[in-house]
């Protein structure tokens, strides 16, 4: 199982690169903090739960303005960009109804665009998430000096090659992780965006506040959140569902912000995920041969015989059996990438 990568560009000219795989209905990952398309998929951190996601279904991921494969030197750094991001990508793929998958950050996100395009988003399911960035949940003085510290931190050791102040958001984020996932997760930070950047976004995602958006929602949500995450309180997932109108809270048991192919949470967010969004996660050892193919005798395109998608004579798309049409990208076509450690893609072959 392989990705494919692709950029399309913003209104406001930035550079996005966006990732494929997988076959069946589209499930959009919102980015979070921080990706690299290229090095993500490899990380022991997110490659098994991707390559779970795609058993069934076309996975769709990005890196947001200024980390990972999009563009890193971009003056616009706003919570506002950040969902005209996945804007863009939605639109470059000419997706019609999908659900959206956001963990941490991207929960906000998601919910943003979906408040903005109601008539796209089929499901949300949020993972980790929340409504309030950490400058705006209030708590102790010491706290929000504490995270005013890591900011400044950021910007000074983010990206040396001592991995000493990379260690402390390890920690953090997976205080049950193995030396593999330490490793991986440190080597994240140190290609995955500049000094600069980091700390931008960072002090960025203190400032989100989505509480007024939550009322709003009127689409089936789905929240789950691990007892022990550090990073993002479970009491503020636990709130963040309650605002959420319909919405059904799952809680996992686990430490870590992002669950590991080895722990009981992960196997729990795959089955609540399969169970929510009505798809079956396929095992390698389980599955069939691969779909036949047929092309629509309209427009010529090829679709899995599990969704076939037909046109009919005036046009318009018919979808029958599972899910939406998934067309294929519009924008600029797809480019061969490379882990670039600083920088940003003007150095990707194309």
């Amino acid at each position: 199982m392989e990705q494919e990568i692709y950029f399309c560009t913003t209104d406001d000219n930035v550079k996005i690169a966006y990732a494929t795989v997988g076959s069946g209905p589209p499930l959009v990952k919102a980015a979070n903090w921080l990706n690299h398309l290229e090095y993500d998929w490899k990380s022991p951190i997110w490659r098994y739960l991707f390559e779970e996601l795609a058993r069934n279904q076309h996975v769709v991921r990005y890196d947001e303005r200024g980390n990972g494969l999009s563009d890193w030197n971009v003056d616009n750094i706003s919570f506002n960009a950040f969902v005209d991001d996945l804007e863009s990508v939605v639109d470059a793929l000419g997706l019609d109804r999908f659900p959206v998958l956001g963990i941490s950050q991207g929960g906000p996100v998601a919910i943003a665009y979906a408040v903005r395009h109601p008539e796209k988003v089929s499901h949300l399911v949020l993972f980790g998430s929340y409504a309030r960035g950490w400058n705006k949940r209030g708590g102790s003085s010491e706290t929000l000096e504490l995270r005013h510290a890591e900011a400044a931190l950021i910007r000074l050791g983010w990206g040396q090659e001592n991995p000493a102040f990379r260690q402390l958001w390890t920690t953090l984020f997976f205080p049950d992780g193995d030396p593999e996932v330490t490793h991986g997760f440190n080597e994240m930070q140190r290609v995955s965006a500049s000094p600069e950047m980091a700390s931008r976004i960072f002090e960025v995602l203190g400032e989100i506040d989505v509480v007024d958006l939550l009322p709003k929602l009127n689409v089936p949500t789905l929240v789950l959140h691990c007892r022990g995450d550090e990073v993002v309180p479970f009491e503020e997932g636990r709130r963040f569902a309650s605002l959420i109108p319909g919405s059904r809270f799952v809680p996992l048991e686990g430490r870590n912000h992002i669950p590991l192919k080895n722990e009981p949470a992960f196997e729990q967010l795959l089955e609540e995920m399969r169970r929510f969004l009505g798809r079956e996660i396929v095992s390698p050892f389980d599955a069939g041969p691969p779909a036949q193919v047929k092309n629509c005798p309209k427009c010529g395109r090829n679709y899995p015989d599990i969704s076939l998608n037909f046109c009919l004579e005036d046009g318009t798309k018919l979808a029958m059996a599972a899910g939406p049409i998934f067309r294929a990208p519009k924008s600029e076509g797809q480019v061969s990438t490379q882990i670039l450690p600083s920088g940003n893609t003007d150095e990707t072959s194309k």
